[in-house]
């Protein structure tokens, strides 16, 4: 971990490599590593996690504060805002220390999808939902929305596949060039046959992409689609976490203020375009900083799906309507969820 306070979990893919790693686990290592890197014995820790239940439910934020060595009066708390959680958490976080309540907090995300399943706190899908959801609203998973928001702005299955192919290749690029090594703390752990294993960076990201079998893959959510495994994140697991604080005290106990908040905002829209709403927050939070994205060194959109950032550069235009470097290395390679919200 550097001198910033932000430390994560290299994220996995295959569960036999971490037969015991809890969720909980891995965010108690996070948690815990901040503290000692950064100083931090009081304040709050704020965690996001989209599947509150089995392992991960019980408040797992404070179950990772019971499991680490911080001291039993750190309180904790665990939120749910879907794939922006960790996200929301730092937000709150940064909205209670800009109030004055805090001093200092943790926040970061945690999930564990092969552990914990996706839907699997609403029973498994859907239909456990209130029925009257239904009479006001369709309701479709992320790969349907996907699907639409291809089909709105006119992507073709090369465009996506293109851009999976530049993305998996940024990714690599990065590792490779270790601009990753000091945010990832390793964990130990033995594979699905009892050998030692190191999980030092992250599983998902393809070193020997191949375009061409890229283009072969059939798609996932509809017979006639254009989203596939190629230009989509995967299933992961991981853990992030990051030290805020008051700009005085940090520098006070010599820590160095790697950023600062200038914008925070949160929009709602279709929920059958729901991976859409990051244009609408992108011109919201522009607006309330007084900023464009050409004033902008380095943007970062979610790659949940290949036609999220399409849309969006198809909005906004190439790298950002002009920002003054290119994107940073591709996210949806190394992993789903969005939950643990490492490259701030």
């Amino acid at each position: 971990m550097g001198d910033d306070g932000e430390v994560a979990n290299a994220l996995g893919i295959h569960p036999s490599h971490r037969p015991g790693w809890r969720g909980q686990s891995q965010a108690r290592l996070v948690v815990w590593t901040v503290r000692v890197e950064c100083g931090m014995s009081r304040g709050d820790v704020v965690t996001g996690c989209v599947t509150q239940t089995g392992e991960q439910g019980a408040n797992i934020g404070r179950l990772a504060v019971l499991l680490s060595r911080l001291p039993q009066e750190v309180p904790a708390v665990s939120l749910n805002r879907m794939c922006g959680s960790s996200q929301q958490a730092v937000h709150f976080a940064a909205q209670a220390i800009a109030a004055g309540d805090l001093d200092f907090a943790i926040a970061g995300g945690v999930e564990s999808m092969t552990r914990s399943p996706m839907f699997s706190d609403i029973g498994g899908g859907f239909h456990t939902l209130n029925p009257a959801l239904f009479q006001r609203y369709e309701l479709v998973h992320q790969g349907e929305s996907a699907e639409r928001i291809a089909k709105k702005y006119g992507l073709c299955r090369e465009e996506l596949d293109e851009w999976g192919y530049l993305s998996h290749r940024r990714a690599a690029r990065a590792i490779q060039e270790g601009r990753f090594r000091s945010q990832i703390l390793p964990l130990e752990g033995v594979d699905g046959e009892g050998r030692p294993f190191l999980l030092d960076r992250d599983e998902g990201v393809r070193f020997d992409v191949d375009y061409e079998r890229m283009l072969a893959l059939k798609p996932v959510f509809r017979e006639d689609g254009v989203v596939t495994a190629g230009n989509s994140s995967q299933v992961s697991d991981g853990a992030a976490a990051l030290l805020l604080g008051d700009r005085e005290k940090a520098l006070a106990l010599g820590l160095r203020p790697r950023a600062r908040f200038l914008a925070r905002v949160v929009v709602a829209g279709d929920p059958t375009l729901q991976l859409l709403e990051v244009i609408p927050a992108t011109k919201k939070a522009l607006e309330k900083a007084g900023l464009s994205l050409r004033d902008l060194d380095v943007i970062e959109i979610n790659e949940a799906f290949a036609s999220v950032v399409l849309a969006f550069l198809r909005e906004f235009g190439p790298q950002g309507s002009g920002a003054r470097r290119p994107p940073r290395p591709g996210r949806f390679p190394q992993g789903g969820g969005g939950e643990p919200y490492r490259h701030l």
